[in-house]
């Protein structure tokens, strides 16, 4: 009887800390360590493609994204580290405008200005405070209010749009809130109310969209009625980024809004495509929206339409495992659109995702 006590005493012992790992962050041990290979193998490339002056695609936008992958990454690297670091950060800082923005280009000020200082956060130094400051103010500044004629009613009023026209949509306000939390800027600010009037108006939910357009199944366009994908108005991408978007404007999981997104996201579950769009169109933004979405949502499983219980973080690994290009790279071979067919931009993007898929719940 006591060799049998001993015996099962030793298998707990060996059994519990393992168990104990897959329940901590609710992912396969060997998958993880696939995804941390992967992420470094990303990194990797994108070193390898940094200009001389630290830029990647010669592009502000696509230069802060992969910084900030490098900077988020589980290694924890800093300015300390040396060029791969520092470059990029020079050349942010050399497109700093007296406006605030941060950008090569006036059509994208909005996006290259939002993931600019939301890596120049990421460093953790101080002496970036007042650029940071100064690039939320700008970004503000964007919003459509009344100061700008659009009355509460207008389908616009709180959207953010490119920053070089007065057309918002939903991908370009999501970036600006994604910064403007990961920079700490001011939860009581009235920018968020207004901005949660566009994203509700945004979304495929007649309970709570004033617009006659909406329908009731619970995802989100690109812009109130419109999507660049055809007559089906949600699709994947833009319902991610729509759920992300709520929940920095300060939505809860009890909130009809993002019930309603989570629904089409079950009901949609996919990796195998950007669901809604064409020709999987925006595939690696999607990838990228999906995992930070899911985190944020802070449910490991999920559970699709037909009854299917998914470890999305599992998922999604193998999904970018298996699409992952020699060079370390990854790459939208299906559409260049929006940058896709750059692969500092796809890379980028990826490694970010697998940052959150790796990290801890």
């Amino acid at each position: 009887m006591n060799l049998v006590r001993k015996i099962i005493t030793l298998c707990f012992i060996f059994i519990l800390p393992l168990s104990t790992v897959i329940a901590d962050d609710n992912m396969d041990p060997a998958l993880k360590s696939k995804a941390k290979r992967a992420a470094d193998e990303g990194l990797h490339y994108l070193r390898q493609t940094q200009a001389e002056d630290g830029s990647r695609s010669k592009s502000v936008g696509v230069t802060a994204l992969a910084l900030r992958a490098f900077l988020e990454n589980r290694r924890g690297y800093t300015e300390d580290d040396g060029p791969f670091i520092t470059r990029p950060v020079a050349f942010l800082l050399k497109h700093v405008n007296e406006d605030g923005s941060i950008s090569e280009t006036n059509h994208n000020r909005n996006y290259n200005t939002a993931v600019a200082i939301t890596a120049l956060q990421a460093t953790h130094n101080p002496k970036y405070a007042d650029i940071i400051q100064n690039g939320q103010k700008f970004l503000k500044g964007l919003q459509l209010d009344k100061e700008d004629g659009y009355e509460p009613s207008h389908k616009y009023y709180g959207g953010i749009g490119y920053g070089g026209d007065e057309r918002p949509d939903l991908s370009n306000i999501y970036h600006a809130l994604e910064s403007l939390k990961a920079t700490s800027f001011d939860d009581k600010d009235p920018l968020w109310e207004k901005a949660m009037t566009f994203i509700s108006r945004s979304q495929n939910n007649s309970e709570t969209n004033d617009q006659g357009w909406a329908g009731n199944d619970g995802g989100f366009a690109y812009m109130p009625g419109y999507s660049p994908h055809g007559d089906a108005v949600s699709y994947g991408s833009m319902t991610h980024a729509g759920l992300l978007s709520l929940l920095f404007a300060g939505a809860d999981k009890d909130d009809p809004r993002v019930k309603a997104s989570y629904e089409w996201i079950r009901n949609n579950y996919t990796l195998d495509e950007n669901p809604g769009a064409k020709k999987n169109q925006g595939l690696f933004y999607y990838y990228n929206a999906f995992a930070k979405s899911m985190y944020a949502f802070g449910e490991a499983r999920i559970t699709d339409g037909k009854g299917v219980t998914h470890n999305w973080r599992n998922d999604l690994t193998n999904k970018l495992l298996s699409i992952h290009e020699k060079d370390g790279s990854w790459v939208n071979s299906d559409s260049p659109r929006w940058w896709e067919g750059d692969k500092n931009l796809c890379t980028a993007w990826v490694v970010i995702a697998l940052n959150h898929v790796i990290k801890k719940p």
